[in-house]
């Protein structure tokens, strides 16, 4: 059972943090947070204008050049302070966050404790920033790493805390300072987190704005004050983050959207097959993961049985109140993505792929007035079908049946993403051949995606540009600079 009181935690003020102190807009707009368990208003937060961000910017900047000069042990200490924090109140953040975004309660309280980890892993391998020297002659040749400034990370809604908190950690321990923008659905935790560590770190150093993306993230993509971002969304996101940070010639890491194919070999270990499938559709939150193995490839050998046993998983899949600690799945996070998916649902039908379980509204009981979807699979799907092709970012998962290895590449890089993938079978060497063969970041073998500590992250193609969660991220917010001395 949850171990906090919701009244208690949504009546604690939310507001920005900007340059140390907690405020309201400066024009006094405001935007209503949606439960999408019951599409009721849950309260208000900040929508931020044009002079907040100024603000936030001026104090990034002016914080910046003292947040460097700290050696980095002090920067070190910061963090790890902000780490116990976010231990602390993990339970109080992740009940925010499944309030605001459907998702299992459990899994968002673990988020949170997700993000205090990797802001521990950073703090870990920080001593790795190290310059290099050359010697061509009797000089001193050498580089050195220096901070961009000012960072701007823009959050997703479908893991609010774990973001932010995997999120700071490498642009703060290089030396550059912050402005955080949590998306207009996933708001509460953000702002909560500004009020609990604003004591914690120098003013300046982090800033939280909240509102919407059309009026706030679009500015701090165009802010000239901005020369770094991090964006985490989807690939039109992406897209017009290249276009706005274009004119100032931003460095921009995009995390963006994917359509994980799952390639099952007919050598594959069967009923491990069906579990890394019912697994990997992320169902504890709802099928929002951009790395979601919504894409199924079986050989056709497998494919009649495979398809009967996964639908006789989904249906037993339990949707249910994100606070219901037998939940297994929760709402659609909100009413755009709830109409998306319930979309594409009837476009795989109208194109002729047959619906076996699910995509159905659920209007029961507690349910009645939420965005509750029944897990879909949908057979007989083509490579050129929409649900083939699009992102669809909900419970829905299409099988799709091929016959040579050739095809199953050729069908998994058919489409414009490449986050990741996942192979299932025993004969390595077929495993490795066709993992090269993927056009992709990312590749698991024989389970679902699992974000090895360590190994870094990111897509191409469509799927954005940049590395997480490695030492690839934190070098990626410095810059080298190489001095030469004449001796």
């Amino acid at each position: 059972m949850i171990e906090i009181d919701l009244h208690e935690i949504i009546s604690h003020p939310h507001r920005m943090l900007i340059d140390g102190e907690l405020c309201e807009a400066a024009d006094s707009e405001t935007l209503d947070t949606i439960n999408p368990a019951n599409a009721e208003v849950i309260k208000c937060f900040p929508d931020a204008a044009d002079e907040d961000l100024d603000r936030a910017v001026r104090a990034a900047q002016y914080a910046q050049p003292e947040w460097s000069s700290l050696s980095l042990d002090t920067r070190q200490q910061y963090l790890g302070e902000i780490s116990k924090i976010l231990r602390t109140h993990s339970a109080e953040l992740g009940a925010l966050d499944s309030l605001e975004n459907g998702n299992v309660y459990s899994h968002m309280r673990h988020d949170a404790e997700r993000g205090a980890f990797m802001l521990d892993y950073f703090c870990g391998i920080a001593t790795e920033l190290k310059g290099e020297s050359t010697q061509v002659d009797n000089n001193l040749h050498y580089t050195r790493l220096e901070p961009y400034g000012v960072v701007a990370k823009l959050l997703p809604f479908n893991h609010p805390i774990q973001s932010l908190g995997a999120g700071i950690g490498s642009p703060l321990l290089t030396g550059n300072t912050i402005i955080l923008k949590p998306s207009p659905h996933t708001t509460l935790s953000a702002l909560r987190f500004g009020d609990l560590i604003k004591d914690v770190i120098p003013k300046g150093v982090i800033n939280v704005v909240s509102g919407r993306n059309e009026r706030v993230a679009k500015n701090l993509l165009a802010h000239p004050g901005i020369p770094r971002m991090s964006v985490t969304g989807s690939t039109d996101v992406g897209r017009l983050a290249l276009g706005l940070g274009a004119e100032h010639l931003k460095t921009i890491t995009l995390e963006l959207g994917g359509k994980t194919p799952m390639i099952i070999f007919d050598d594959a270990d069967f009923e491990l097959s069906l579990n890394t499938a019912l697994h990997g559709m992320n169902f504890k939150w709802q099928g929002h993961s951009c790395t979601s193995t919504s894409r199924v490839l079986v050989h056709e050998s497998l494919h009649d049985d495979f398809v009967e046993q996964l639908a006789d998983r989904f249906r037993a899949v339990n949707v249910a109140m994100p606070f219901d600690p037998l939940s297994e799945m929760g709402p659609i996070s909100n009413k755009t993505q709830f109409e998306k998916v319930n979309e594409y649902i009837e476009s795989g039908i109208a194109e002729g792929a047959t619906l076996v379980c699910g995509g159905n509204r659920i209007s029961d009981g507690k349910m009645a007035n939420g965005y509750f979807i029944s897990p879909a699979v949908f057979s007989d799907v083509t490579p050129d079908m929409r649900i083939a092709q699009e992102e669809i970012y909900g419970p829905v998962i299409t099988v799709i049946k091929w016959r040579e290895d050739e095809d199953a590449v050729k069908i998994a890089n058919s489409v414009p993403y490449g986050l990741a993938a996942v192979i299932m079978g025993k004969d390595l060497a077929r495993v490795h051949h066709t993992a090269h063969l993927l056009k992709c970041g990312y590749v698991e073998v024989n389970g679902p995606v699992s974000f090895a500590l360590g190994s870094p992250f990111g897509g191409v193609k469509s799927s954005g540009s940049g590395r997480e969660g490695s030492i690839h991220e934190l070098l990626s917010y410095t810059q080298l600079k190489s001095v030469n001395v004449r001796l």
